[in-house]
């Protein structure tokens, strides 16, 4: 079996369950060539903070550390194009560092260099005998989340027991795969999909900045994968935070778009019970905000509503949207529910200062901003993602021997009591969500901001198995507000403290600092988020624009 890097067990399954997991994890790796493993001392000894090991460790040649180090989405695109890289080295390149990084940090499940070498030598091919691309992505990688249907590869919704097969494509791969996109991994996610800790039968991933932090969830494993720089464009999901929390958890960029705004066709076999009264959005992450901009103009170019009616058409203006100047930005300083760990102040207190130069006085208008009862939307919402109580997800993990993990149990406790709701159960349910929907919009209108510049999460990346408090992520969806997570200077420290007349504004208030005190968190990246209105997803990178310059975004 591949050795990888392990800091804290998962739970353990029945022995049947035990003998098959391993079987699954030695065909999955198997094929992993001797000379692209890492020494057995680094494994069995690996520093703190992992993410410079891929750059020092030999296995990549100088050409494929230039491939995989000194490009974005976009800029990748150009040198393939220009011929100044064939499809083939640049996959053989992320391929390669895909799988160092999985040794360090386990944010595989599947990997498939061979297959992604064929689709890149027929791209070759083709712009050698045409003179011209594929398509605008021709020969760039994009890593995509495991649940996301892949001809030829397997899928789950993050159990052993709804593992499958797939025989065709999402609708999102296969809009990708027809602009020349090349696959060549899938990535980890948690058991149920459901938490923000990407554990589950493929193993625990870890943060590449400090391995005993969580590298968040859903999406873990792709924002572990692209800040190892392992991948330059990746796909993930948001029902609570699953593209927000783990790309500030990693130090990338990450978007929630609207819902219905990107594909989703073929993500799941079943239908998620959250979705009658919380839906899910589809986004990008990656290592700049112009490749953001590139893969929503890319894919809303390709008409997804002819395909899925479900979809509403919006055109994409995206960075080149006219926003309102002054833009009026409000400053969430805390949600009111539960003050964020020392490092995000600061890092909440570096974007004040940047916005407030004078030399932006015409451009941005900076007011405080404090969300509507934000308590009463995390109780709300950690309701109605299981009006099954969580019985259909927590009978089908055990079915096959699988050990209920700890943050499965955490959230779908809370619902457990209710039992399977009735129609007019659900029913009421939504209704109490769109009065919350309505007071929010009313708020906002009233507090008078364009957008709103807040924390990712309550710190920053948490220790493995404490992720309990997405309360600045999922409120967005909640009320289905897009939002875009991006990256700041500032890191934790160690030994940094709460302010000495620090108050708790509520029971988790006080446990997030309990949390903060229990831990190291030396070293994490931390992130901030950035929302707009419902649909106004064009509105919020317009303002991103406008921001660049003062927040240092590339």
């Amino acid at each position: 079996m591949l050795p990888i890097v392990k800091v804290k067990p998962i739970e353990k399954g029945t022995p049947e369950y035990e003998e098959k997991r391993a079987a699954l994890l030695e065909s999955s790796f198997s094929k992993v060539p001797q000379d692209y493993r890492l020494p057995a001392d680094v494994i069995a000894n690996p520093p703190l903070d992992v993410s410079d090991v891929p750059r020092t460790c030999g296995i990549l040649t100088p050409t494929e550390l230039e491939i995989t180090e000194n490009h974005d989405a976009v800029s990748l695109a150009k040198a393939i194009a220009a011929k100044k890289y064939t499809a083939v080295a640049v996959a053989t390149a992320f391929a390669k560092r895909a799988i160092i990084a999985h040794q360090l940090v386990c944010c595989l499940t599947q990997w498939f260099m061979d297959e992604a070498i064929a689709q890149a030598k027929e791209l070759d091919y083709y712009l050698e005998k045409n003179g011209n691309t594929v398509g605008p992505l021709h020969g760039v990688p994009i890593s995509i989340k495991e649940h996301m249907y892949m001809a030829g590869t397997y899928s789950s919704a993050g159990s052993f027991g709804s593992m499958a097969k797939n025989d065709k494509d999402s609708q999102m791969v296969a809009t990708l795969r027809s602009l020349g996109a090349v696959f060549y991994c899938k990535t980890n996610q948690p058991q149920a999909i459901m938490h923000l800790e990407s554990t589950g039968h493929y193993g625990r991933t870890l943060n590449p900045f400090n391995i005993n932090l969580s590298a968040g969830g859903s999406t873990g494993g792709e924002a572990a994968l692209i800040s190892m720089k392992g991948s330059v464009l990746g796909v993930g999901t948001d029902i609570g935070g699953s593209v927000r929390g783990p790309s500030a958890f990693c130090g990338i960029y990450g978007f929630k778009p609207t819902s219905y705004t990107l594909p989703m066709r073929g993500y799941l076999a079943s239908p998620f019970a959250a979705e009658l009264n919380v839906l899910t959005s589809t986004g990008p992450m990656c290592r700049s905000l112009r490749d953001m901009d590139l893969f929503m103009r890319l894919l809303l170019a390709s008409k997804p509503y002819l395909i899925d009616p479900r979809i509403v058409p919006l055109p994409w203006t995206g960075l080149k949207a006219d926003i309102n100047k002054p833009l009026k930005i409000g400053i969430i300083s805390n949600d009111g529910f539960i003050e964020p760990q020392p490092p995000v102040n600061r890092a909440i207190a570096w974007a004040k200062d940047q916005l407030s130069n004078p030399k932006y006085a015409d451009l941005f208008e900076i007011k405080s901003f404090t969300p509507f009862d934000a308590k009463e939307a995390w109780s709300k919402i950690r309701r109605i993602y299981y009006p099954d109580g969580g019985s259909v997800t927590v009978d089908g993990i055990r079915s096959t021997g699988e050990p209920i993990h700890s943050l499965t149990n955490w959230i779908t406790k809370l619902a457990e009591p209710a039992g399977m709701l009735t129609a007019q159960d659900v029913n009421l349910a939504r209704r109490e969500r769109d009065d919350y929907r309505c007071a929010f919009a009313e708020n906002w209108q009233d507090q008078d901001v364009d957008v709103v510049i807040g924390p990712a999460f309550v710190g920053p990346a948490c220790a493995h198995d404490t992720a309990f408090y997405w309360t600045y992520t999922s409120l967005w969806n909640f009320v289905d507000y897009p939002g875009v997570v991006f990256p700041t200077p500032i890191k934790a420290k160690a030994e940094e403290k709460y302010a000495e007349d620090y108050k708790p504004l509520s029971e988790e208030c006080k446990h997030v600092k309990e949390l903060w005190e229990a831990s190291n968190f030396e070293g994490a990246p931390i992130d901030l988020q950035i929302n707009a209105r419902k649909y106004h997803d064009n509105q919020l990178f317009g303002a991103l624009e406008v921001l660049k310059e003062a927040l240092d975004l590339l």
